[in-house]
């Protein structure tokens, strides 16, 4: 598996042939030394520079790329070139209650509403940056079902698995994987009982399929804080947390933007 770290941005005439390698649904973090970095356009998408963590003479920029992109170099304005490939995820086979793989129309309804509601959170994120601190993961269990699998469920490609599965048993304590602002915590017809945080800057966590929730709309959270008890609700086979990140509005793979950011707080 590729492994990406945090690229510093040279002085631009040391950049003009600079090749940076990032998979589909994951993220890279590009550093700069410029006071005032112009955006960068990657995709469609504007990416703003933001403080560095812990350096205050560093700006960074978290560049996520989309699950769906397929291979493509892309010129990063005179900054070099950054080379998206595809990654090899795999195919898995999940067995659910037909009812929540082929809803009828009333519930088909109901996941468009409660898509357009996620996206419209993703789109208005709070500027202030919550987090201080290394994000951690949260809960401590084994990995189910990884980032990026393409997900058949009985026998049907249905989709791509957009988070990290963890197995836990039904009550298992949920942990806030940083600081930040509930913005979404309630129950929906694929993710179940779910949480949603705000970091700041563009950056939210997810946690899917819970028995219980501890925090509602509008609460803060500190890191490590509980804020709900796994279970089986939604579209599942069976009792885990799912556990998702969406960076500028991109779903990508959370242990991997975890992996990125922390190493920031290296420096």
């Amino acid at each position: 598996m590729l492994r990406m770290v945090c690229i510093l941005l040279l002085p631009l005439w040391l950049l003009a042939q600079s090749e940076y390698v990032v998979e589909n649904g994951k993220t890279i973090i590009l550093e700069t030394l410029e006071t005032n970095p112009q955006p960068l356009k990657i995709l469609n998408k504007i990416y703003i520079w933001v403080a560095h963590p812990k350096n205050p003479a560093k700006k960074i920029s978290l560049i996520s790329i989309p699950y769906r992109t397929k291979s493509i170099s892309i010129p990063l304005e005179n900054r070099g070139i950054l080379k998206i490939k595809e990654g090899d995820y795999k195919k898995e086979e999940i067995y659910a209650s037909p009812a929540k793989v082929k809803p009828n129309k009333e519930n088909q309804e109901r996941i468009q509403r409660e898509y357009k509601e996620a996206q419209g959170i993703y789109a208005v994120y709070s500027k202030e940056r919550y987090w201080r601190e290394p994000f951690i993961y949260p809960i401590k269990s084994k990995i189910t079902s990884a980032y990026g699998n393409a997900r058949v469920f009985n026998s049907e490609i249905s989709s791509y698995h957009s988070g990290t599965d963890f197995r836990a048993v039904i009550g298992t304590p949920i942990h806030a994987s940083n600081n930040g602002k509930v913005v979404l915590a309630k129950e929906r017809f694929l993710a179940g009982n779910s949480v949603v945080i705000d970091h700041g800057e563009g950056i939210f966590s997810m946690y899917y399929h819970c028995s219980v929730l501890k925090v509602k709309a509008g609460d803060r959270v500190k890191k490590g804080d509980l804020i709900a008890l796994s279970g089986d609700s939604g579209r599942v086979s069976g009792p885990h947390l799912h556990f998702g990140f969406s960076v500028q509005g991109v779903q990508i793979d959370p242990l991997d933007f975890i992996s990125q950011v922390n190493i920031l707080f290296e420096d």
